[in-house]
Parts: structure tokens; C-alpha cells; sequence
């Protein structure tokens, strides 16, 4: 027999009770043929995704395309960031298998560009990078035409080991800054805002090949003066990419959401971000990191190459 709590009350009291959610932010339903192919493909691996873990409301659309973001070293973080669905605790050891299967995964649903993303892992003494690196490099193997993106923990108190994963010449490396600099204590109490400013810096200085991204969630309490200032610090370490999508509160455990912006709002910060000099800007309420990231690639590396062209000397 199960034991009852003395105070069943309280049990059932949500403390932070959901918001219904606006006409506007619908997710796509697919071709459900494509849809359950890629879960088989994904099952059959024995893969995690952050697409399931994270609970991302866009699964239906993009498991429908075929395409899928893969989340390694398991399905278990040592962190417990306020905002995030995917489970908090003490992760088991790291599959040494996982790269040939995130490889033969991508090959499988035919990718022409993949998002490999982690959990934290504090355990670990590099945090994961040497695994980062033999995921991207067996990728790279057997999918030679697939451009790699990965979307990477801060490595907090690794030292270096960022500089691992870079030597694994990913396309785009992307670490999501999450929120701005007042809330992180509350939304994201492992991590420190500026680490992860300095993690995207350093990226871009010692590689300026590779492109940066980060992803910056809105509708926790932060004000737009905070957004435009977290724009311009960004900015100074040279990110290209910016993606700002609406928190979708998880559940009434999870850290409580203030608002809803409207689309207008969205297309205003995407305004402002582009005038700050971003390569590319993805931002609406359904934008996460790796929404529509393959067609995001072909328009990033188009506007660098724009760009490079305006920079050349007329003869």
C-alpha cells in the first residue's frame, strides 16, 4: 500500500499554475508517414533526442520532415535549470557506441544538416568534449556532405575544453544564452551568464571560420531594455546567429511564465537585432535553436558570403 501524505491538500496544489496558450502558437502536423519513420530510425539506434526530452512543441513538424536533434551522453543532466524539461540526476556513464549510431542515424534519414546537442554533464572532467568531438568527426565520416551544427553546454570550470569540440571543425557551434543576466539565479542557477558570453567569444577568436549562434527565450519577466542588452553583449563577441523564440512553461513545477509576446513583438526584436548586425535572426513564438536549423544554414552561410563580397576591394 502506497503511503498517503498528511497533507493530500497540498499534494494536488499546483505552484505555478499553467497559462492557456494564445491562437498563435499552434504546431504543424506532418506527414505522419515520415513522422513514424523517423521514430523508428531514432528508436532502432537507440537514440535520445532533445526534440522528446525537451518536450519542443515543433516534434510533429520536424520528425515529419525527417529531420531530428540529437541529444548525447544520455538523457540526464546535472544541472536543474528552472525552465527545462529534461531530467535532473546522476547520469550513467557515456555510451562509447553513441557515436556510430548518431552517424548511421544521419545517414539513415538522409540529413544534409544535423543538430547533435548534450546534456550538461558536471561529472565529466572536460564535460563531454571528447565525445562531442568523436560524434562530430564519425558523422563527418560517413555523411561527408552533411554540415554539423552543435548546440553545447557552457563547460563551466573545464578550462579549454571547448577548444576539443572546435577541433573537430563543426559548421556552427551554438551555446544558447537562455535569458538575460538578471534572471539567471532564478532560471538558470548552475551556470553564469557572463561564462557563457566568453564561451561564444573565445569560439569565434580562435576559429572565425566556424559560425556562433545562440538562442535567447522570452516571456520569463525580463524587460526589453534587458533583451537589447544581452543583443549588444552577444554582438561584442562577434555571434552571428540569434534565435529568440516564447518560454513555454513545462509544467506548474517549472519556473512560472509572465506573458505571451505577440508576433508583432517578435518581428520588433528581430528588427532590432538585424539593425545590431546579426548575420541571421530566427525569431518568433515557435523558434528554438534547431527549428527549420538546415534551411537557417543555406541563409547564414548565404549572407556571409554576401558579405564577404561587399568587404572586397574594388579594383
Amino acid at each position: 500500500m502506497k503511503n498517503k501524505s498528511r497533507h493530500p491538500e497540498k499534494v494536488n496544489k499546483p505552484s505555478n499554475p499553467l497559462k492557456r496558450k494564445p491562437k498563435w502558437i499552434k504546431s504543424k502536423i506532418q506527414n505522419s508517414k515520415k513522422f513514424f519513420a523517423t521514430k523508428t530510425i531514432i528508436n532502432t539506434n537507440n537514440l535520445v533526442t532533445v526534440c522528446q526530452e525537451a518536450n519542443c512543441p515543433n516534434i510533429t513538424e520536424c520528425w515529419g520532415k525527417g529531420h531530428a536533434t540529437f541529444m548525447v551522453m544520455g538523457d540526464t543532466c546535472t544541472r536543474a535549470c528552472a525552465f527545462c524539461d529534461v531530467k535532473t540526476g546522476k547520469p550513467g556513464p557515456l555510451d562509447i557506441s553513441e557515436p556510430l549510431k548518431i552517424a548511421d542515424a544521419v545517414k539513415q534519414l538522409n540529413l544534409s544538416h544535423v543538430v547533435i546537442t548534450s546534456v550538461d554533464r558536471d561529472d565529466l572532467v572536460d564535460g563531454g568534449a571528447h565525445h562531442f568531438y568523436n560524434v562530430i568527426t564519425l558523422t563527418r565520416e560517413k555523411n561527408p556532405e552533411t554540415t554539423i551544427e552543435v548546440l553545447t553546454p557552457d563547460f563551466l570550470r573545464k578550462g579549454d575544453a571547448y577548444k576539443i569540440v572546435l577541433k573537430a571543425k563543426p559548421d556552427v557551434f551554438n551555446h544558447n544564452i537562455e535569458t538575460v543576466p538578471s534572471m539567471y539565479l532564478k532560471v538558470r542557477p548552475g551556470a553564469r551568464y557572463f561564462t557563457s558570453v566568453e564561451l561564444l567569444k573565445n569560439v569565434k577568436k580562435l576559429d572565425k571560420s566556424t559560425f556562433t549562434k545562440s538562442g535567447l527565450m522570452v516571456g520569463m519577466g525580463e524587460s526589453k531594455e534587458e533583451i537589447i542588452q544581452v543583443m549588444d553583449d552577444l554582438r561584442s563577441a562577434d555571434v552571428d546567429f540569434l534565435t529568440i523564440g516564447q518560454y513555454l512553461q513545462p509544467s506548474e513545477k517549472h519556473f512560472p511564465l509572465q506573458r505571451y509576446y505577440e508576433p508583432a513583438e517578435f518581428e520588433e526584436l528581430k528588427s532590432i537585432a538585424i539593425s545590431k548586425g546579426f548575420l541571421l535572426v530566427s525569431s518568433s513564438p515557435l523558434t528554438r535553436s534547431s527549428y527549420h536549423a538546415d534551411e537557417d544554414f543555406k541563409r547564414l552561410r548565404a549572407a556571409r558570403d554576401k558579405q564577404n563580397k561587399c568587404h572586397q576591394p574594388q579594383l
